[in-house]
């Protein structure tokens, strides 16, 4: 599989699926910024957004993000079958679409988002919906399942951990990225780090790791690589407890997303709030990732003399 490396710009949203104001105002942040295609952490629904069936998602998913969606199954009529030619909508699942939506089941959610779409490279190799890849431009996203309820095991030595290490390792992309829903590391007071999914993904080749469950934003540089918490999507809003080792940045005064600028040498990465006068946000934090050329070994040292 050969990648194509155009520079391509994302949102990432998580803990959203409320059907709120909250929500609202994420989404249109993110509409404004016109990005390639949305990444979710999680938590795409919640029993407030209210529905039936795959209704659900159509509350609280397809009624603010009906532009990037495809294919989505749903009898509701806030959305129909989304607007987009290509999918370009990318969620994980999170315990709420357990719990919430299903419930106790992955059979709406799995029912609702046709994933990762028609056309949308992709290794196809996990075999369903629940956790599955896919490549844009110089990105290759891995979506993981971190619920312990998934079926393949979301424990280091599980099928699908065996799975991500084996396409992390036959990735060709310039950058790995690895999504899913419980936050590695977190200093956040109302659910912290979690244990079962602390996995080696910089040993296994992954560059950045993004997940939500806390409804906050913080970043975190780990084992040589940057982990973000993204979940101030919609949801009420959750503080922090005392600062794990790693954590470099907090947030929890407003709701916002991520934006993502990918090239292939660089990603230049924005969490912006809603609010202030600017439509696009308010930034609260910004990093780059940047890709070091390989080293040369200088040639051997030479005396003038000939080999004989």
């Amino acid at each position: 599989m050969a990648p194509a490396r155009a520079a391509i710009t994302f949102a990432v949203i998580g803990d959203y699926g409320m059907d709120n104001a909250a929500e609202g105002a994420v989404a249109s942040l993110v509409a404004g910024w016109r990005p390639d295609f949305v990444v979710t952490t999680g938590d795409d629904y919640y029993a407030p957004a209210g529905g039936q069936g795959s209704t659900r998602y159509d509350e609280s998913t397809g009624a603010y993000y009906c532009t990037f969606l495809k294919d989505a199954v749903t009898g509701g009529s806030r959305c129909g079958a989304g607007q987009a030619d290509a999918n370009r909508f990318f969620p994980v699942p999170g315990n709420h679409d357990w719990s919430d939506a299903g419930p106790w089941s992955w059979s709406t959610y799995t029912g609702y988002f046709t994933l990762p779409g028609a056309g949308i490279v992709s290794s196809g190799s996990s075999g369903n919906e629940r956790y599955y890849d896919f490549v844009k431009g110089p990105v290759h996203f891995f979506m993981v399942n971190s619920n312990t309820n998934e079926p393949d095991g979301a424990a280091l030595g599980s099928k699908q951990a065996h799975w991500l290490q084996r396409q992390l390792a036959a990735s060709t992309s310039p950058w790995n990225v690895v999504v899913l829903h419980h936050p590695p590391f977190s200093s956040g007071a109302r659910h912290g780090s979690s244990p079962w999914v602390q996995w080696p993904f910089a040993t296994w080749g992954a560059d950045l790791v993004l997940s939500g469950h806390e409804h906050n934003y913080e970043r975190l540089a780990r084992s040589e690589i940057t982990y973000v918490v993204n979940g101030l999507g919609g949801g009420a809003r959750y503080g922090f407890g005392e600062p794990v080792p790693g954590s470099l940045v907090r947030y929890d005064a407003n709701w916002g997303a991520m934006r993502v600028t990918a090239t292939a040498k660089a990603m230049h990465v924005e969490f912006r709030s809603v609010g202030g006068n600017d439509r696009q946000g308010v930034v609260q934090d910004r990093f780059d990732l940047v890709k070091t050329p390989p080293v040369c070994p200088a040639p051997p040292a030479r005396d003038g003399r000939e080999t004989p």
